[in-house]
């Protein structure tokens, strides 16, 4: 038999505002029948965190009331399938052209970032850039970090993938984004960890000359 998902009053007030949005306080307080004040005090915590605005809306009678509804943030707490829908469509492509043109697709992706990226690199020196590829690496969702190792050379790791459904199924992928990162740093670069080969991180070595 299953048991119905017991959320916690945070979840609930979330799943409220993404099914029932805008939504008061009141509201929330009558849907939930607890306290006006511990309600407010969880939209005052999910405000301060990002996961949800607040806006006033005028009343034909009495005082303007603030009402509630999700952010863009928020959006990380339901489920996404996106990736399912681009292997499917990928599987397709490929049973219709072959894999070269998904690897194909996989280069025009790396040749729009190279040329997005060169610009701001041009002219800064290699610890400049890489500070740089990992900010932009962030940007993009993959929790990078850089540290320079103790033989000189720099180190990228990226803790998450954000397209990693894709890389564990087409590794030209992961080759790209190596390509990438030779052409945009203008050295040499290895890979010596990946996510999509088991391992807990993607690690990149960076050399302070050219291969």
């Amino acid at each position: 038999m299953n048991r119905p998902i017991e959320l916690s009053t945070r979840e609930q007030i979330v799943h409220m505002l993404k099914t029932k949005a805008p939504l008061t306080a009141k509201d929330i307080t009558n849907e939930l029948q607890i306290t006006e004040m511990a309600v407010r005090r969880h939209l005052s915590t999910l405000e301060r965190d990002g996961y949800i605005e607040s806006f006033t809306v005028r009343q034909t009678m009495g005082r303007p009331t603030a009402v509630y509804r999700l952010s863009e943030l928020a959006s990380g707490f339901f489920p996404k399938t996106y990736h399912t829908l681009t292997l499917d469509l990928l599987g397709e492509l490929e049973q219709e052209s072959g894999e070269e043109m998904i690897n194909h697709l996989f280069e025009l992706r790396k040749s729009k970032l190279e040329k997005k990226y060169t610009t701001n690199m041009t002219g800064l020196p290699l610890a400049e850039k890489v500070v740089l590829l990992t900010k932009l690496q962030n940007e993009n969702g993959y929790m990078a970090e850089c540290e320079e190792s103790e033989d000189g050379n720099f180190v990228i790791k990226e803790h998450n993938c954000p397209i990693s459904h894709i890389a564990n199924q087409y590794k030209h992928a992961c080759h790209c984004e190596l390509e990438l990162f030779k052409s945009l740093l203008q050295v040499d670069v290895n890979r010596t960890e990946c996510l999509s080969t088991g391992g807990s991180k993607c690690s990149y070595v960076i050399s302070q000359s050219k291969g």
